[in-house]
């Protein structure tokens, strides 16, 4: 029987669902929100934490802030409260409901940014308002996701390994880029073991990691209006960009095969499916769904949602 005394210590790592049935295609869906934070947000989390109390950065007064979509908010939030240590959360107006209450359900204080950056994006808004925080009072501590090694480390060091431990002869792997933690880490894995693994980037339309033009996006999780500074786009064999509307269809196509997931896994599973129209596959394909759906069912799930924020009929 597992015994655990943190709530961290648990994550399922080996679950994978089988999509040929669904998708027509050799493709395995590693499931990452079987854990008490919900999502593979709790792999960076802790890892970040960690390094930060191991180099004496978080001390005995420190108050941890983070800017976060959601997810990440939601691992520190419970890392933190089971510690007894305060967090604070920069999101924006697009982070789920329901992800702010679990925050605020574990003692953080969430900050919620409304209005876009200089940029017209709201991550710059978010890191700003970090940033004052730091700059007004020294007992604020940032781990800083997007430019922190132990971000993209906790994959190479888990989900990379996990992956191929259970998928050796495995020939593409189709990851989101958000921070692009996940993606970096399973890539630089792969490099460094010198396996002949494809690994293709998927991304969302609007985002401005790779280069392409900033436009809407209102599903969190996947894109960025700034381009992380641990990413690397070497380490991507390829990339595939994907509308929300298309995101938000496949996401209720698996809902109607009894698999409630978040936006980032309708938008990978979206992706590898365009990437393989143009690209034959010969052997089989695994994917990393980042979440569960639960979160999304006032966004995605809901028509009256869809309606009003978009036109088109394709995700209905």
């Amino acid at each position: 029987m597992p015994l655990i005394t943190e709530p961290h210590q648990f994550n399922v790592g080996d679950l994978y669902v089988d999509l040929l049935g669904i998708v027509g295609q050799p493709l395995y869906l590693k499931c990452e929100g079987f854990n008490f934070a919900g999502s593979i947000k709790l792999k960076a989390a802790a890892e970040m934490v960690a390094a930060a109390e191991r180099s004496g950065a978080l001390g005995p007064d420190s108050v941890l802030v983070e800017s976060s979509s959601g997810n990440l908010g939601v691992a520190l939030s419970m890392i933190l409260a089971g510690r007894g240590r305060r967090f604070e959360c920069v999101t924006d107006s697009r982070c789920n409901p329901a992800a702010v209450r679990l925050m605020e359900s574990y003692g953080a204080v969430v900050h919620l940014i409304t209005e876009p950056g200089s940029d017209g994006g709201f991550l710059t808004a978010r890191l700003d308002h970090v940033r004052a925080l730091c700059a007004r009072d020294d007992r604020y501590v940032w781990l800083n996701q997007y430019a922190n090694p132990d971000n993209w480390g906790a994959h190479y060091r888990t989900t990379g390994p996990e992956i191929l431990k259970q998928f050796p002869d495995v020939e593409v792997l189709f990851v989101g880029a958000g921070t692009t933690g996940t993606l970096m880490g399973c890539a630089r894995y792969i490099r460094d073991e010198q396996l002949p693994v494809k690994v293709i980037a998927v991304d969302a339309v609007g985002s401005v990691t790779f280069g392409l033009p900033p436009s809407r996006r209102l599903i969190p999780g996947l894109g960025t209006s700034t381009p992380p500074a641990i990413f690397d786009a070497s380490f991507a064999d390829d990339v595939v960009h994907v509308s929300e509307p298309d995101s938000i269809a496949m996401c209720r196509r698996l809902a109607g095969h009894g698999f409630l997931f978040g936006g980032s896994t309708g938008t990978v599973v979206a992706g590898a499916l365009d990437w393989l129209s143009r690209n034959p596959m010969s052997g089989t394909g695994v994917l990393i769904a980042p979440d569960l759906g639960e979160r999304y069912l006032d966004s995605i799930y809901d028509d009256g949602w869809l309606a009003s924020n978009y036109e088109t009929e394709g995700a209905r």
